[in-house]
Formats: structure tokens, sequence, C-alpha cells
């Protein structure tokens, strides 16, 4: 089962759910129960969320630009990590000879180590995984197909969030 077609079945519950509790007296109806199976762990995630900025970047990930810091970015779910996309829009199986450049900036100090993206398609069963040498910085993430990818972004003992939509 698709993370649409658990999410589908709960929103009619919760609305059907809110329009009952509004129009009968007497204690609110039980809760939905909880998806079981392979669409729980997709259900965790929320709809894709991937709100591209266009203004200046965070006041903490300017080092390194000069004079207007503005381009398309991600702030991670946590604060702690900003997609600086230098290849707007994302496009996955480029064949124009660019590519997804994405400069990975962290909000908290690095050790060693390599920043590793692990990425799943929303509503799909397909995954990727990529690793940025070094820890946040520069990098080329192509993805295999569109759609609205959730990132897990691990680096230095930290973790932190966000989606991208890829064209």
């Amino acid at each position: 089962m698709t993370l649409r077609c658990v999410r589908l079945p709960l929103l009619l519950a919760a609305t059907a759910a809110a329009l009952l509790a509004g129009c009968s007296p007497g204690t609110a109806p039980a809760p939905a129960p909880a998806p079981s199976g392979s669409g729980a762990a997709a259900a965790a995630w929320p709809p894709c969320a991937a709100p591209v900025e266009t203004g200046p970047l965070p006041e903490w990930a300017r080092t390194g630009f000069s004079g207007d810091s503005s381009l398309p970015h991600v702030l991670g779910s946590h604060g702690d990590i900003v997609a600086a996309m230098f290849g707007y829009p994302l496009t996955a199986n480029r064949r124009d000879g660019t590519n997804n450049k994405i400069l990975w900036i962290s909000r908290i100090p690095t050790g060693p180590g390599d920043l590793v993206i692990d990425a799943t398609l929303d509503g799909a069963d397909l995954a990727d995984r990529h690793s940025v040498t070094g820890g946040p910085g520069p990098s080329i993430i192509d993805l295999p197909k569109a759609g609205c990818w959730h990132l897990t972004l691990t680096w230095s003992g930290h973790t932190d969030t966000m989606d991208l939509i890829y064209r």
C-alpha cells in the first residue's frame, strides 16, 4: 500500500470524526487506529514539505559568500543544515550536461567524517544513498526519479531531515 493510499482513508476518517463531533453531544469519538504494515513507516513522514526559499541564506550559512547570498535553498527540519541549490530546479535524469549541484552548509561545527544522505521517494519503494566526502560541502546529488524525496542527512554525530522535489 502506498503512502497516498494510507493518507486518504485517514484524512476521510478524521474529517468525518470532526464533523460528527461538532453535531452530536457526548464524548469525542476514538481516534482512528494507526496504519499497520509497510505503510506505517511511510506514514511517519509528513506530506512533501519542500519550501524552497529564494531570499538570502540564513545568517549562519553566509560564510564564504560576498554580496547578495540569495539563491534557492531548503533548511533542514531541525535548522541544522541548509541545502543551497545551484542547479535549480532539481531535475531527475538530467540529459543536458548540467547537474544538481547542492552546497550543504552545517550550522553545527563538523568533525571528521562524511555527510551521508539517505533519500526515499515519497509513495514509492525507492531509496538512494549518497555520501559527501569530508562532510557538508559541495556535491552533485542526482536522484533517479522525479517526485518528492525525503532526505535523512547524517554528519559528525548529527541528523537532520528535509524534503527536496526533483522534476
